[in-house]
C-alpha cells in the first residue's frame, strides 16, 4: 500500500506538470514561443549567500576579520549565482554554466522569445524560480523571487542576469512581459551582470516587483507566465554598423 500511495502520488504530479504545460502551449504557441514550466525552489531556513552577507556587513560598516594565516581570496572567483541559500560553491566564470546546469539541474532554453511558468505562486517567502536562457551566444540567468522586502508584505522580484562582465552585459537589452486578462505590463532594462550579485539586485529594486495583488491579476491558477525577449542594444548595433 505504501509503495502504491508513493507511485500514485508521483504520477498524480506528473499529470499536474503536463497539464500546466499544455495550457502554457496552447496559450503562447500562435506566438511560436517556447515554453518552460519552472517548479519553486522554497526554503524554511533562509540562509543569505555570501555576496549578500558581505553586502550587509559593508552597509553596517563592519569589515570581515582579517587574519594573517588566511589564503588570499582570488579575486577572479565567482561564487555560486544560484540563489538556493545553501550553496557555498565558487569557481571561474566560464565553469559557472556547467555548475549550474550540472549541480542544481536548471533547466536551459534556447530562442529569442521564450515563457517562463512559474508554478505554485502561493508558497511562503522566501521562494525562488530559476532558469537559464541561451541566446545570441551567450547565457542568462532569470530569477523570480517571492520575498518579504516588508515584514507581512511579499513582493515577487524579477530580474535578467547575464554570466558574464558588466561590459558585456552593457550590449544587451531584456524584456519581461506579462499578458492577462486584457491587462499587459511590460518591464525592459539592461541586464545586470552576475559579478554584481542577484541578491544585490533585488535589495536595490532594480528589476520587475510585483506586489501580491498585481501578482494576482496576471496568475492562472497559482501559475504565472512571464514572456523573455532579448535583444542587443541600440547602442551595440549602432557602434558595430560604424
Amino acid at each position: 500500500m505504501l509503495f502504491f500511495t508513493q507511485c500514485f502520488g508521483a504520477v498524480l504530479d506528473l499529470i499536474h506538470l503536463r497539464f500546466q504545460h499544455y495550457k502554457a502551449k496552447r496559450v503562447f504557441s500562435a506566438a511560436g514561443q517556447l515554453v518552460c514550466v519552472v517548479n519553486p525552489t522554497h526554503s524554511l531556513k533562509y540562509a543569505p549567500t555570501r555576496c549578500a552577507a558581505a553586502q550587509a556587513s559593508t552597509e553596517q560598516g563592519i569589515l570581515p576579520p582579517c587574519h594573517h594565516h588566511e589564503a588570499v581570496h582570488d579575486p577572479q572567483l565567482v561564487p555560486c549565482t544560484c540563489p538556493l541559500f545553501s550553496c557555498q560553491w565558487e569557481g571561474h566564470l566560464e565553469v559557472v554554466v556547467s555548475h549550474l546546469r550540472q549541480t542544481h539541474r536548471i533547466n536551459i532554453l534556447q530562442g529569442a522569445e521564450i515563457v517562463f511558468l512559474a508554478t505554485d505562486m502561493h508558497l511562503p517567502a522566501p521562494t525562488d524560480w530559476i532558469i537559464m536562457h541561451s541566446c545570441l551566444g551567450h547565457q542568462f540567468l532569470l530569477v523570480l523571487r517571492k520575498q518579504e522586502k516588508y515584514e507581512g508584505h511579499p513582493q515577487f522580484f524579477a530580474t535578467m542576469m547575464l554570466i558574464g562582465t558588466p561590459t558585456q552585459a552593457n550590449n544587451f537589452t531584456y524584456r519581461l512581459e506579462l499578458n492577462r486578462n486584457q491587462r499587459r505590463l511590460k518591464w525592459e532594462a539592461t541586464p545586470r551582470s552576475i559579478l554584481e550579485c542577484v541578491d544585490s539586485v533585488i535589495s536595490d529594486g532594480d528589476c520587475l516587483v510585483l506586489n501580491t495583488s498585481l501578482a494576482q491579476l496576471f496568475s492562472d491558477n497559482g501559475s504565472l507566465a512571464i514572456g523573455i525577449a532579448i535583444t542587443t542594444s541600440k547602442v551595440h548595433t549602432s557602434e558595430a554598423e560604424m
